[in-house]
């Protein structure tokens, strides 16, 4: 029988604010000051490091800030709430560690107009009411926001961030509850493509949702129009806004698309198995160095142009805590041989894919769909790994890892419903 169980669950909840040009100058101030936070602590660390000190951790830096907002160069760093400034230091401090431990670059000082954005990280600096969709910022105020849902759960952190010429507001918040049963019973496997974005092994097809070529053109038209303008000039400044604008609305319409098919496919199946995809490695140049310069390089880039749009790492980011919040079980199986295997006898080679789109088993002559046909090979990967009772740790950044399953708490049943 299944056990069932609490799990916390912690969510985001984003909304555009109403603000004013008063409050948007206010906002671009604290976020400036964040910035000029993370790259003084950033110039110290770096000269530290130069003279063969040691760090400075986020205790010693907190100290520092405190002389910062009293000095009188930086004495602007006082208008700002000292908490979004505390935390620029402690991402600093965390980038630092991430580093040394091999598991990101070097921190980088950060540029004006990149990615603005500052952090309250405890509830009692911040009120919000639900009722009339406002919520209360220190130094900013009151200001209401489009509320396109409700907000579950209790309040944790509010970030607020600026994308184009818009500001919004995220509000993560925590919640327990039980892990329901799922609506379906059936298992199934998917295949992600550049030409057909996803296949599932019953034979259901998503078609890619390319957006960013029907604004390409445009795109480029307006980046001919930045490239003749003076640089941080006014119009320069307002044509930067323009075109991140067009970006923003290309990753709406893809977000939107992958939030549709992923609500979909974990309502329609309790147990979903994808490939454990290396993106990062997929995607690679293929120009080379000077010595040894890369082949066919112009269609490399044009293929891995096409995989970055798809945005197959947040889809599957998506759908899985989609799947395990619905009740069901999300797995990933090695990619190896997927595509060169026969769903229908198992012989596997690299003559069966006649073309990108056409399977042909040279050995029981097996015809088939390649997407349809790799992705009958992960539906039947997962369930052996599922037979087998093995459990692993998912990928969420489709890492070349070991093969994964997710949920540690899952409870084999005694006679599987999965099909």
């Amino acid at each position: 029988m299944r056990q069932y169980i609490n799990m916390q669950k912690f969510r985001a909840f984003r909304f555009k604010l109403r603000t004013n040009s008063r409050q948007r100058t206010k906002m671009a101030q604290i976020a400036g000051c964040k910035r000029v936070v993370h790259n003084k602590a950033l110039f110290l660390q770096n000269e530290r490091l130069r003279k063969g000190d040691k760090l400075l951790s986020y205790e010693d830096s907190c100290k520092l800030l405190t002389q910062w907002r009293h000095s009188e160069v930086t004495h602007f760093l006082a208008d700002a709430p000292t908490h979004p400034l505390q935390q620029a230091l402690k991402d600093l401090d965390r980038a630092f560690k991430n580093f040394l431990a091999g598991r990101a670059k070097y921190p980088r000082f950060k540029k004006k107009g990149r990615s603005d954005s500052f952090r309250y990280p405890d509830p009692k600096q911040f009120k919000i009411d639900s009722a009339n969709s406002r919520i209360f910022l220190p130094k900013i105020g009151w200001r209401r926001f489009r509320k396109s849902r409700e907000i579950e759960g209790r309040a944790k952190q509010v970030t607020v961030s600026k994308s184009g010429d818009d500001w919004f507001v995220s509000i993560q918040t925590e919640q327990e509850v039980d892990i329901p049963e799922p609506q379906s019973n059936s298992a199934v496997g998917m295949d992600l493509g550049v030409k057909t974005f996803a296949t599932l092994s019953d034979g259901t097809r998503y078609s890619p949702e390319i957006s960013f070529s029907k604004f390409e053109k445009r795109i480029a038209r307006e980046q001919r129009n930045l490239a003749r303008k003076k640089k941080f000039s006014r119009k320069w400044t307002q044509q930067v806004t323009k075109i991140q604008n067009l970006y923003r609305r290309v990753f709406n319409k893809r977000l939107d698309f992958q939030h549709k098919t992923s609500t979909f496919i974990c309502k329609n199946h309790a147990f979903v198995i994808v490939e454990d995809l290396n993106v990062k490695s997929m995607s690679a140049s293929a120009s080379g160095t000077v010595e040894n310069p890369g082949k066919n390089v112009k269609a490399k880039s044009g293929l891995n142009r096409s995989i970055l749009r798809q945005g197959w790492s947040s889809f599957v980011t998506q759908l899985k805590y989609k799947v395990e919040s619905a009740g069901g079980f999300f797995m990933a199986v090695p990619a190896h041989n997927t595509s060169n295997k026969c769903s229908k006898c198992g012989f596997i080679s690299k003559d069966n894919r006649t073309s990108q789109a056409k399977f042909v088993c040279i050995q029981c002559n097996h015809s088939e769909n390649a997407d349809l046909n790799a992705a009958r090979n992960i539906h039947a990967a997962g369930l052996a790994v599922l037979a087998s009772g093995e459990s692993y740790i998912f990928s969420a950044k489709l890492e070349p890892t070991v093969s994964t399953i997710t949920r540690k708490s899952f409870v084999q049943p005694e006679s599987p419903c999965f099909s």
